[in-house]
């Protein structure tokens, strides 16, 4: 297990590996060809499929983090090789995506089960003395014949859905107390035993490894949204005011959101994490299943951005960029550390719902110019969440169960 710093809750601990940030690059293109598939064809149906694809992409890379923070090591040749043989069915699956939405997913299916493949070997292959995780080679060895058989079945996204589903069971969530005789355990006894620490010592994950692993994610998935912005500039016939102001206006809120991540989350998600002892079940809360969200609606924003850039930008365009932001703000929970009085959390929803319905000012403003309205109005949001973490951040100390039970009774 990692050592705590308890005064600053950071884990001393394994760096993310050389290997680790090629893998990304390769998975930031993946992700990358799911955001241009929104902006060919942007309707609510195709947002829908986009988040599937999406879902199984990010269980494959929550794979690959989650192997390397185990049992990694940047040194050993297997584990490289493991990595960069996780690349190519990546990369040939990036290049299926349009074809999912044509009604052709076999190539994209055949990739996620062999990448399956390789994972359920690198956790089976060398063999690692006291860490035996057959149960996670075995559950990736069912994924993949999962994913393999959804490719000549009807209704195969049914297997894809049960595949993610135990995927995310036997990863993180596979070495959980349970309550005397069976009883489920009460939602007190869940939050104290995720303070517990695992366990088993050698299921614990590195919280500093972790925070680092997806903040680096995160800042690839924030590159995506900076190229979308100048590469749709570029695409501009003539340099006018419309032009001018979405470059800027996209430029300022992806520096918000990066702002938003790093100032008002990804602080206290990693010392949570490091004063748990790298409990699997927090990782699954904060990282695993707790970042899909935010991570997703980065790619909403990408493609409002890139629409908003457009000659003639569709009425989707403010819509996805809007509902982007509300969801990023909502699933980064940058207000969720501090419920205050019940007027502060009615103000608190009211700030989602206004940042929502901001799309609404494209029928008296230009598209351009509601892309410069939404950055304002994220500035002004991350200024509020910075505030809001930073006395969080405080309360926290080195207890994170009585910080939590003030925070249960602060809601009631």
């Amino acid at each position: 297990m990692t050592d705590v710093d308890l005064d600053t809750g950071a884990a001393h601990g394994k760096r993310v590996g050389w290997v680790e940030l090629y893998f990304d690059l390769v998975f930031v293109f993946a992700v990358g060809q799911v955001a241009h598939s929104i902006v060919a064809d942007p309707h609510w149906g195709r947002i829908a499929g986009a988040l599937g694809l999406f879902a199984t992409l990010w269980w494959t890379w929550i794979g690959f983090a989650v192997l390397y923070n185990r049992r990694g090591d940047d040194s050993r040749v297997a584990d490289r090789l493991f990595v960069l043989a996780g690349t190519l069915p990546c990369a040939i699956a990036a290049t299926q995506v349009h074809h999912v939405f044509e009604g052709h997913p076999t190539v994209f299916v055949a990739a996620m089960a062999g990448v399956r493949v390789i994972l359920a070997a690198a956790h089976r292959w060398p063999v690692r003395p006291g860490l035996d995780q057959r149960r996670i080679s075995t559950g990736y060895a069912i994924s993949a014949v999962l994913f393999a058989v959804s490719a000549v079945v009807p209704h195969g996204w049914g297997l894809w859905t049960v595949a993610l589903l135990q995927e995310a069971g036997f990863l993180l969530l596979g070495g959980r107390r349970r309550g005397a005789r069976g009883e489920r355990p009460s939602a007190q006894e869940r939050r104290r035993a995720m303070f517990d620490g695992p366990r088993d010592p050698n299921l614990a994950v590195d919280s500093g490894h972790l925070a680092e692993r997806f903040g680096l994610f995160m800042i690839l998935l924030l590159g995506e949204l900076v190229i979308t912005v100048g590469t749709a500039a570029l695409e501009r016939p003539a340099d006018d005011f419309a032009y001018w102001a979405a470059m800027a206006g996209g430029l300022v809120l992806a520096g918000a959101l990066w702002w938003l991540y790093f100032t008002s989350a990804a602080e206290l998600s990693e010392k949570m994490l490091g004063l748990s002892g790298g409990n699997p079940a927090l990782a699954y809360s904060l990282y695993a299943g707790g970042h899909l969200t935010p991570a997703f609606a980065l790619l909403l924003v990408a493609a409002g951005l890139n629409l908003s850039l457009h000659d003639s930008p569709p009425a989707a365009a403010v819509w996805l960029l809007t509902a982007g932001l509300t969801v990023y703000i909502a699933g980064t929970r940058v207000f969720a550390a501090d419920p205050g009085r019940w007027y502060q959390r009615a103000a608190r929803i009211a700030s989602l719902v206004v940042t929502v319905n901001l799309a609404h000012l494209a029928r008296i403003l230009p598209t351009p110019a509601v892309v410069v309205v939404v950055a304002v109005w994220g500035v002004g949001m991350t200024a509020v969440s910075t505030v809001v973490r930073r006395r969080a951040i405080e309360r926290l100390g080195d207890n994170p169960l009585a910080f939590l039970r003030n925070r249960n009774a602060s809601a009631r």
